[in-house]
């Protein structure tokens, strides 16, 4: 969009800032990429006297993606009411690239919580492991009796349940 925004700075029509944004596209993209497969398609629908809106409006019935029914539901308005289209797609641009940052602060977030709990699901065992090394003595109190069995199974529930919860928490998708 960026690209295409500049092409039509310059003074290009929308139909030309396309062939212009897809020359620039394909120095950016492999030539099998989807990115160049859309706009040869949209290009295509151009050269077949298709309006620009079709075009979009084909390529958004493809791609069913929100941040696209946006954009071309926006620019169909401005191009209609003869509002400033380098600004749409401006705006547009900047409004989708500060979506993906937001979501890639999320990711980052999320990635580092699930390495939190992957260490604090592991700490309970740690602790075990070094009781019966250092204190076996102790260890024989909790495990060697009934009362010490029950704590420690109603314990072990705790936990299980609390893991659990952990494991639906990391999983948000977002």
């Amino acid at each position: 969009m960026q690209i295409m925004a500049s092409a039509l700075n310059i003074g290009y029509s929308v139909e030309n800032a396309m062939v212009e944004t897809m020359k620039d596209l394909k120095r950016l993209y492999p030539k099998n990429s989807r990115i160049i497969k859309e706009f040869k398609q949209m290009i295509h629908q151009l050269e077949m006297n298709l309006s620009v809106e079709q075009a979009l409006n084909d390529f958004l019935r493809r791609v069913k993606q929100e941040d696209v029914e946006n954009f071309v539901t926006v620019f169909s308005v401005a191009k209609r009411m003869g509002g400033e289209s380098i600004e749409v797609l401006k705006t547009t641009a900047r409004t989708i690239s500060d979506k993906i940052e937001v979501e890639k602060e999320i990711q980052t977030m999320i990635g580092a919580k699930e390495f939190e709990f992957r260490i604090m699901s592991m700490i309970p065992f740690g602790i075990i492991f070094y009781m019966r090394l250092t204190f076996s003595d102790f260890m024989d109190v909790l495990y060697g009796n009934i009362l010490g069995i029950g704590i420690m199974s109603s314990c072990l529930v705790i936990y299980f349940f609390a893991f659990t919860m952990g494991r639906r928490l990391i999983k948000i998708e977002v």
